[in-house]
């Protein structure tokens, strides 16, 4: 490893602990500039023991440090997710920067790093555990005022948070399944609603969630998405899908019986276009939906030949 660059990258985290803000703030701004342009910076930033100390700037009001900080740990967790899981405080800083955040780009780039950091399948239950975290995430989908950028990111993070099943029932707890179906009718933006309604059907395989989901008017709003004459696109339909699917599974035929009672022609119809025109994936969900829903017609025999 060139050791310029190691004696340049301990120079700068060096820096990190002064007293003064100002160059604190200078040498997070070359440090996120060396972890976005050079890739073989990263893990020596890292080694440098730099993470925890560019988290504890995540609890600075000043919107350019918390920026910086943010977009270098997001920068880091390309390559160094292990570091940034094992160094002491780093979840909590991040969950302070969703929820606090100095400017949007902060909250934004705190949401990219979790979902980040949540590829790794073994950390899915560490970060799931973080009230804060799916708390904070939760906000920037409720609030008006958010970004379709920062929106999109905590989308794709409280995704990865559901992926763990063990998770979904404290999602729901904290009000993700209202959250996200105020979304989906309130926001015209298709891949929102595509990132939306893939979270949802993730929240659906778990037993708490019917309750929530019936005073949410959740199964409708599937149901909605399913009708073609909403022009909903195909994998917002594949989702709606995969979302009664998970329920109905989870919840048994008691649940199967009252997904059938608001079952109508136009919903069955979306479902048979998935069969025909959808992914593999989906198509597999489709057609186990209509055979739990026993929902069978003269088109899907025809289909099923």
């Amino acid at each position: 490893m060139d050791p310029v660059k190691r004696r340049t990258v301990k120079t700068l985290v060096s820096k990190l602990t002064s007293v003064s803000e100002q160059t604190r703030t200078d040498a997070l701004c070359e440090l996120r500039l060396l972890s976005k342009n050079d890739d073989e910076s990263r893990p020596l930033i890292a080694e440098a023991n730099a993470v925890p100390l560019i988290a504890e700037s995540l609890y600075s009001p000043t919107a350019l440090l918390q920026e910086n900080a943010t977009a270098t740990l997001l920068n880091l967790s390309i390559s160094s997710k292990d570091h940034l899981m094992s160094s002491h405080g780093v979840l909590d800083a991040l969950s302070h920067a969703l929820r606090h955040p100095a400017s949007p780009f902060s909250g934004q780039c705190a949401a990219a790093t979790i979902f980040s950091l949540l590829s790794v399948e073994s950390f899915r239950p560490i970060i799931g555990h973080k009230r804060d975290i799916i708390f904070g995430l939760l906000e920037i989908v409720r609030s008006p005022s958010s970004a379709a950028r920062s929106i999109k990111d905590a989308l794709r993070a409280l995704f990865g948070v559901a992926l763990y099943p063990l998770n979904r029932a404290q999602m729901v707890e904290l009000g993700a399944v209202q959250a996200l179906f105020s979304l989906v009718v309130k926001d015209g933006r298709v891949g929102l609603v595509e990132d939306a309604t893939a979270v949802i059907a993730q929240i659906a395989g778990c037993e708490e969630s019917w309750e929530i989901f019936k005073k949410a008017l959740g199964i409708e709003v599937l149901m909605d998405l399913l009708d073609n004459a909403t022009g909903s696109s195909s994998r917002t339909k594949e989702n709606a899908a995969s979302a009664l699917l998970n329920l109905v599974q989870c919840g048994g035929e008691a649940v199967a019986v009252d997904v059938r009672g608001k079952l109508e022609n136009r919903v069955i119809d979306g479902i048979l276009d998935i069969v025909e025109t959808g992914t593999d994936k989906g198509k597999s969900k489709a057609v186990a939906l209509l055979k739990v829903l026993d929902a069978r017609s003269a088109r899907f025999e025809a289909l099923s030949r």
